[in-house]
């Protein structure tokens, strides 16, 4: 497997795409209309507290408000002991005045109409649990130990990644990511201190008595480099300069290895009409990740329908002649990599065609564990349902593909 990741901007609309053998594998976008982006780090206010919700309404940077939920809320007790949030009610923790350091969990655009939700609903997350992330590793600044990412359920993998961790004996909170088992303990050391020294920077600002924004979160660009930086990667192609700094800035703190993959491409129009991606036969594939389906090289297809409470996705035989299992193994490859590529997130249940035993399923459930292995963000897979459906839950960075550009492709 070898990637290459293509970036472009249009009318202040980043597009990042990465592919393998011109197929699109990863798509993150970030609209002009993003307010709140994810991983954004902010000084801010509290402005009042809600008993009801449990939750603390905060100013973050003058113009925008954001919801502090009680469990997402971090203090320390007498002896300087960490203590997570949700053991006492946040009026006990947090009062109006108060100013706190906060990260969003979750991306926030501008609503598009004006609506009649409430404040909660229309706030972006934010949590007192800090983290920053890198190539290797995930640093949590509150956190006493380093450990392993729970996501990483292999022992041999996670055997091997404990014995990696005595080397990070200066750096506290670090959590070793899947990427780091393939590298040396040199190069782990030298990103933890990378990151404890970003922190370093940014609690600096953490003073005053105004709310403001201190440190962006990872844009679509640096989204993708961390997300893939430890897999082939056969170039990185740029059409501004913009991009270019970026690139390179990510890569030469992170991933110096990955500089000489930065290619800069001159293409007439490449800012006003997505030529790049065009260029790579690339545009009618995005497209067709707003229609209603998938279709299956065998002959059959997914449908993949939204509702208010969840994601559904039906398997098709159509003209497929292979078996059941067959069949339920391409549709899975494809409806992950639909979720994955549209980010689609919560509860999702698939209904594949009925297989003739245990041991289909079996099968079945572990080529699905092996590939969202392949997706950076937290996927659980919670089994068959008495009625035969695959329950999956998928937790979101961002908003999906549709919310953030749909509205570029409603004639589609």
């Amino acid at each position: 497997m070898t990637l290459d990741i293509i970036i472009e901007e249009q009318d202040g609309c980043l597009w990042v795409a990465t592919t393998e053998r011109h197929r699109i594998e990863g798509l993150e976008v970030d609209p002009p209309h993003e307010v709140v982006r994810w991983g954004s780090i902010y000084w801010a206010r509290v402005d009042k507290i809600d008993t009801k919700l449990d939750a603390a309404f905060l100013d973050l940077d003058g113009d925008t408000t954001g919801i502090l939920f009680n469990k997402d809320t971090r203090s320390r007790d007498k002896d300087g002991k960490l203590i997570k949030g949700g053991q006492k009610p946040i009026g006990k923790t947090l009062k109006a005045g108060d100013f706190i350091l906060v990260q969003s969990k979750q991306g926030y655009l501008e609503p598009e109409f004006e609506d009649n939700r409430g404040l909660e609903e229309k706030s972006p997350v934010v949590s007192m649990d800090v983290s920053i992330q890198g190539r290797y590793m995930i640093y949590t600044p509150l956190d006493d130990s380093n450990r392993i990412s729970s996501r990483i359920r292999d022992k041999k993998l996670r055997g091997q990644l404990e014995s990696m961790m005595t080397a990070l004996t200066d750096v506290h909170g670090c959590i070793l990511r899947a990427s780091a088992a393939n590298t040396q303990s040199d190069m782990l050391v030298r990103e933890a201190k990378v990151l404890k020294a970003i922190w370093e920077g940014l609690i600096e600002f953490a003073k005053g008595d105004e709310a403001i924004l201190i440190m962006d979160g990872p844009d679509a660009l640096q989204r993708s480099l961390s997300d893939n930086s430890m897999k082939p990667i056969r170039r990185i192609e740029v059409v501004t300069l913009d991009h270019f700094q970026t690139a390179e800035d990510w890569c030469e703190l992170f991933a110096p290895d990955l500089v000489t993959k930065i290619k800069p491409v001159e293409l007439k129009n490449a800012t006003n009409d997505l030529a790049l991606l065009d260029h790579y036969d690339l545009l009618k594939p995005i497209e067709e990740l707003f229609q209603p389906y998938a279709v299956l090289s065998g002959g059959g297809n997914i449908i993949i329908q939204g509702t208010a409470a969840l994601i559904a996705i039906d398997v098709n035989r159509g003209a497929d002649k292979n078996s059941n299992l067959t069949i339920n193994l391409e549709a899975a490859s494809e409806a992950i990599r639909q979720i994955r590529i549209r980010n689609l997130g919560g509860t999702i249940m698939i209904d594949f065609i009925r297989m003739k035993d245990e041991k289909e399923r079996k099968q079945l459930l572990t080529h699905i564990e092996r590939l969202i292995n392949d997706d950076p963000c937290t996927v659980q897979i919670h089994g068959f349902t008495a009625t035969g459906l695959l329950e999956v839950t998928r937790q979101r960075r961002t908003p999906t593909l549709f919310e953030r550009v749909g509205y570029m492709f409603e004639e589609v």
